[in-house]
């Protein structure tokens, strides 16, 4: 069973920071999807990821492509993955259900802490998960660097 690791981004956007967790998802061997709620902000994701530095590449690509199921990353806005994804990343306030945290190796729940409503779906997020049995971690990135605040053990 996986565990929810929410990141609460307070010092740098999602477009800088998701490369990150992707790499270090990719490192662990695990196929990723990184799911949002409007193909039009996956899309520009698409382009934010492009944009690396070109010693970082990060294989990836959107789910209406032709060669989705073939992409380490696909970026997508539906529940199913065309990838096998074993790690989910939910941004933009996407929805993660406890089965999903309970078959994947690791959900990420990214949100934007300056926005009050993302600040408020994710704590719902978290409630929902926890008493569900769900294991999670929150992170924050408030003091400069990643730190862990706040941890629950699942049942």
């Amino acid at each position: 069973m996986g565990a929810a690791y929410f990141y609460h981004l307070t010092r740098r956007p999602l477009e800088a920071t998701l490369p990150t967790l992707l790499e270090k998802a990719l490192g662990a061997g695990w196929r990723v999807a990184v799911r949002g709620r409007d193909v039009a902000r996956m899309e520009w994701l698409d382009a934010q990821l492009w944009r690396g530095p070109e010693e970082g590449f990060l294989p990836h690509g959107l789910a209406t492509s032709p060669h989705a199921a073939d992409q380490p990353v696909l970026l997508t806005t539906q529940a199913e993955a065309a990838n096998g994804a074993v790690c989910l990343m939910a941004v933009d306030g996407a929805d993660v259900t406890a089965q999903e945290v309970g078959r994947m190796e690791r959900v990420c729940v990214l949100f934007d802490g300056n926005d009050a409503s993302a600040l408020d779906h994710a704590r719902g997020q978290w409630k929902a998960l926890t008493e569900a049995g769900c294991a999670a971690q929150y992170w924050s990135e408030e003091s400069g660097r990643w730190e862990k605040k706040a941890e629950k053990e699942g049942v």
